[in-house]
């Protein structure tokens, strides 16, 4: 079963009038983790397309999506595949990948419809392409390892740079994922903006009581979305994206729109922050 939510871009001054119900109505993706599920949520920022993907003890397929338009969703699509969960099975074009936990997938345009299975608990991000790049299966070792911040400022941490220009090619892509380091908590600070494209956030590995605040908006009129495990968040082009937790988290961090390059990014000094 796939089950599909459309959320509709909102512009910076929208935003600014909206409350917690509104935000988190517009901003804030939950439910994607049910077991025997594909659920999406296909944005039109970028239209980027979230979702996760559970098969437990039956295969799931994704093939069409309505919103897409076309008859696959790889007819004109890329995606990164992360798997959360334990060790399990994708299989695209005719090829079965083992991806164990922490294993990034990368399907390239035309590559059909896409099958799920086996106890894995899967992240899927897909964004429209505009040529086709081969596939790769992308561990952790493979990955490019980044480390940042400090333990003074609680926000020591190792960025692991997967479908990357440093890595493997992708036409709009770009995705990994951040681990911290014990005692730190605070992700993305201090807080950048990049205008030309827009990210998207999941959070998980928390434990059940713990809960990561996520900070939005424009540097001059921030506001927080409260996330749990296993739960994503869009962040708009305009808007900052950092946040703090109340125990130990990763997140993946997944972009797409004019500009692959990590770098492009537009630092927010602290004394701008409101």
């Amino acid at each position: 079963m796939t089950r599909v939510t459309t959320l509709h871009a909102v512009d910076p001054l929208a935003a600014k009038a909206m409350d917690t119900t509104a935000l988190r109505a517009n901003f804030h993706v939950g439910g994607l983790f049910v077991e025997g599920q594909i659920n999406l949520a296909y944005s039109h920022y970028d239209r980027m397309i979230v979702g996760g993907a559970v098969p437990g003890m039956e295969k799931l397929v994704l093939d069409e999506v309505k919103e897409c338009g076309t008859a696959s969703i790889l007819d004109r699509r890329e995606m990164g595949v992360l798997n959360i969960g334990e060790a399990a099975t994708v299989s695209a074009a005719g090829v079965d990948h083992a991806v164990g936990k922490g294993d990034m997938l990368y399907l390239s345009m035309g590559s059909g419809p896409v099958s799920f299975s086996g106890p894995g608990r899967f992240y899927i991000v897909s964004t429209p392409a505009h040529a086709s790049h081969p596939t790769r299966l992308v561990t952790l070792r493979d990955a490019k390892s980044v480390k940042m911040g400090a333990a003074e400022t609680a926000n020591e941490r190792t960025i692991y740079q997967v479908i990357h220009p440093d890595v493997m090619p992708s036409c709009q892509l770009v995705m990994g994922y951040t681990m911290f380091h014990g005692g730190s908590v605070w992700n993305t600070m201090p807080a950048h903006l990049h205008d030309r494209r827009m990210e998207a956030y999941l959070y998980f590995d928390l434990a059940p009581a713990n809960r990561v605040f996520h900070f939005m908006g424009r540097p001059d009129e921030t506001r927080h979305i409260v996330m749990k495990n296993e739960e994503a968040v869009l962040s708009p082009p305009w808007s900052i994206h950092c946040g703090a937790g109340t125990g130990a988290y990763t997140f993946c961090w997944a972009m797409a729109g004019d500009n692959v390059d990590y770098r492009d990014l537009e630092m927010v000094p602290m004394e701008d922050l409101r």
